[in-house]
């Protein structure tokens, strides 16, 4: 019914002349990509020394941008502001460490999966603590608008979940020892831990999947499309990976799907 209903609308506004949305069209009448990435999410999204935001998704939303014909503007988001930037209009497009989520899908859309991780934990380095349950009764510092603290507490449901705005406020939590731990995925407490010259380490392992996805408005079929068309031709054309060892230092185990 809903198919019928929207064609019909399409088709009465091909006739009488009456404009409809495109995403993708308007993107490119704009000629500009506007992207919601985070700026502390290391090596996702970040600010080098030179002040300026580099990291994977910031390379990845500049080649689907030029596979689009257009500039792209970057402009910051958290976990909190990600998906209501998105839905509201103020971004085209979100990069930003975002899980594809059923739940998520009532507010937003999804490309294909574009990287795989999953949640682990990053502590301080005389942490004896192996896994989740170890945390019982302890302070663990997970950030608003993202899924890691529910995952932690069905993993320890006696774990305090402290909640942080940014990551950089949580991990100085961690340092000064106001947390006994921060819990989000793992190429990020990875990259933690190596850039804390031995005072932090990751443990536990993962908790969970987690496939990134990159979010769009609701509805909007042709430009959703068009950004998956775009990230299949970084992996076809050998860009995805070039990027993927640039950021993470190693090969890809597993690559954005590509359709035949």
């Amino acid at each position: 019914m809903f198919k019928k209903t929207l064609t019909s609308f399409v088709a009465f506004a091909m006739l009488t002349g009456v404009a409809y949305a495109d995403k993708l069209a308007d993107v490119k009448k704009a000629g500009v990509l506007n992207a919601g990435v985070k700026y502390d999410f290391k090596p996702f999204g970040f600010v080098n020394e030179g002040g300026k935001v580099v990291g994977f998704d910031i390379d990845l939303l500049k080649y689907i941008a030029k596979d689009l014909g257009v500039k792209v503007k970057f402009q910051q988001v958290t976990s909190k502001t990600r998906i209501p930037l998105v839905s509201g209009g103020q971004i085209d497009i979100a990069a930003a460490s975002m899980t594809h989520k059923v739940m998520r899908d009532d507010t937003i859309d999804f490309t294909v999966s574009y990287f795989f991780d999953g949640q682990s934990m990053l502590v301080r380095k005389d942490c004896k603590k192996r896994s989740a349950k170890g945390f019982a009764g302890k302070k663990v510092g997970a950030i608003q608008g993202a899924t890691s603290g529910e995952n932690f507490k069905k993993a320890s449901p006696k774990a305090k979940i402290v909640y942080f705005q940014e990551y950089p406020q949580a991990v100085m939590a961690l340092r000064k020892g106001k947390i006994d731990a921060v819990t989000t995925d793992l190429v990020w407490c990875s990259t933690q831990a190596n850039d804390s010259h031995g005072k932090l380490k990751v443990t536990g392992g993962t908790l969970s999947n987690e496939p990134y996805g990159m979010g769009v408005a609701e509805n909007e079929s042709n430009f959703r499309d068009a950004v998956n068309f775009a990230i299949q031709d970084a992996v076809k054309d050998g860009t995805y990976s070039k990027l993927y060892k640039k950021w993470f230092g190693e090969n890809p185990k597993v690559l954005p799907e590509v359709w035949p």
